[in-house]
């Protein structure tokens, strides 16, 4: 498992087909970690793209850290492992939390981020959003055993579960994820959406709580489109060809469409 050392920090990566000419960063939510990409949807996007996950501070098996879980700090977190790992643009993807740290990037770094997928992104506002990642904590658990031994027929055991939990119990008692999350409230409706130039794919299920926030964000961003994949929040693990599948759609698209308007104006 490789452990790079970024800022004084060590963070646990994993890269797919080095050699395309193209890169796709993968951004998993809060209180998970990379392998919700890495078992399904990181192999078919690998196809065609350089694939490079990561897991979060405190998250899987990257250095626990005691604060700096806010969205700034987040994104200079992923800038800086672009920089280590010498990527100078990028597709960037981000589910739940991580689709607020993927947004924030392409807001403060738009020359780094070649397309973007938002998949998920709570609204920080919303009452029940706290409520979403608590239920997904404990949900993820149980979605995660029963798929990870559907595809690779390992199960998770129960040394693995314990320190999942000792994660969450980490995260919640000992950093400061909380008082960071409350600061960014108003980050959807403090931002300027509208100046965000980046293409943008949003991939919401059709059945989650943050639906809304997805249709919303469609008015907000102008060139976004909305996808809805059956299932809630929790769509990666329900429907990760769909969502594979969509992603290697959309940034190709977008790139046939870009290279369509150099043409036009070359």
């Amino acid at each position: 498992m490789p452990i790079i050392t970024v800022d004084n920090r060590k963070v646990h990566i994993q890269e797919l087909n080095k050699g395309a000419e193209q890169t796709v960063v993968l951004i998993h939510g809060m209180f998970s970690n990379l392998s919700i990409y890495y078992f399904n949807i990181a192999p078919i996007l690998a196809q065609h793209y350089h694939v490079v996950m990561y897991d979060l501070k405190s998250h899987g098996m990257s250095e626990r850290i005691l604060n700096g879980y806010d969205l700034e700090n987040m994104s200079s977190d992923l800038l800086g492992l672009m920089d280590f790992l010498e990527l100078k643009k990028v597709h960037l993807v981000g589910y739940s939390f991580g689709g607020l740290i993927a947004l924030k990037t392409a807001l403060r770094a738009p020359d780094r981020v070649d397309q973007l997928v938002v998949m998920e992104a709570p609204d920080p506002r919303d009452d029940k959003t706290r409520d979403i990642i608590d239920q997904y904590s404990k949900e993820f658990l149980e979605h995660y055993v029963a798929n990870f031994t559907d595809t690779t027929k390992v199960q998770m055991g129960k040394r693995q579960m314990e320190k999942n939990h000792r994660m969450y119990e980490f995260l919640f008692e000992q950093t400061s994820i909380k008082a960071d999350m409350i600061k960014e409230t108003d980050f959807l409706t403090e931002t300027n959406l509208a100046g965000l130039e980046v293409s943008t794919l949003l991939l919401y299920g059709a059945q989650s709580n943050c639906k809304l926030t997805g249709e919303w964000l469609q008015t907000e961003i102008n060139n976004a489109e909305l996808e809805l994949i059956p299932g809630d929040h929790n769509i990666p693990i329900q429907e990760p060809a769909l969502i594979a599948e969509a992603i290697v759609h959309f940034l190709s698209q977008s790139l046939f469409n870009s290279n369509s308007l150099t043409q036009n104006h070359g």
